[in-house]
């Protein structure tokens, strides 16, 4: 015997098809209530060369006591050689991780404007609670007094030449990637309580040295009261 599902409003809902007459549904983002949906990307100026291995080049801090930021894309814009690198060919590394017990905020670096309608989805949204978002701009960032975990949890690889950069397809240039990305289905987001947060580092080597660089760093974010 078939049982059938009532909204809220009353209405009963449809299936479609007569063979496996499978339920309609409209997929709705979090309920975020008073808060809202947030976008943000930054640009640095020509980073500095050979970036030292664990440089922070992307970090925000939420600071909220009572909500929660709940992370879904952590992104690097992409990272184009100004300069070619010298000496030996090197990869080029870098990883997202998570920041806890963050107490003092870091420094240095391109503070993001995020008061009033700045970053929103909908203007009617509410202004962001985030502490802090910051990206860098010729040198890596001071990370504050905090704990990071001691692995990353997302990364990507991409191999530097020595060859100058005028030369077709001599440097790679690291594309537009997703370090953290949790917008499919059923995904769960990064969960930030009060004094955590998230960021973007180099990996374990340095960065090639002679190169100088520029590069783009975002990040994709809800809040809400509850989840």
């Amino acid at each position: 015997m078939g049982i059938q599902v009532q909204g809220n409003g009353g209405v009963i809902a449809e299936v479609d098809g007569t063979t496996f007459r499978a339920l309609r549904i409209t997929q709705r983002p979090v309920d975020y209530g008073a808060l809202g949906f947030y976008r943000i990307n930054g640009w640095t100026g020509t980073m500095a060369v050979s970036l030292a291995a664990a440089a922070q080049v992307f970090h925000a801090r939420w600071t909220d006591a009572t909500r929660l930021a709940l992370i879904y894309k952590l992104i690097v814009a992409g990272i184009a050689p100004l300069a070619a690198a010298t000496g030996a060919a090197l990869s080029c590394q870098l990883e997202s991780f998570m920041a806890r017990a963050w107490t003092v905020d870091g420094s240095g670096g391109t503070v993001a404007t995020i008061t009033g309608n700045n970053q929103k989805e909908r203007t009617s949204m509410g202004t962001t609670l985030f502490g802090a978002i910051r990206w860098a701009s010729t040198t890596g960032l001071t990370a504050g007094t905090v704990t990071i975990d001691t692995h990353g949890h997302g990364g990507v690889i991409a191999g530097v030449g020595t060859a100058a950069i005028t030369a077709p397809f001599a440097n790679t240039v690291m594309p537009r990637i997703a370090l953290l990305d949790a917008d499919g289905e059923g995904q769960h987001p990064t969960v930030l309580v009060q004094n955590e947060g998230l960021g973007i580092r180099v990996g374990t080597i340095a960065f090639p040295a002679g190169m100088t660089w520029n590069g783009g760093f975002g990040m994709v974010w809800a809040e809400a009261a509850a989840f």
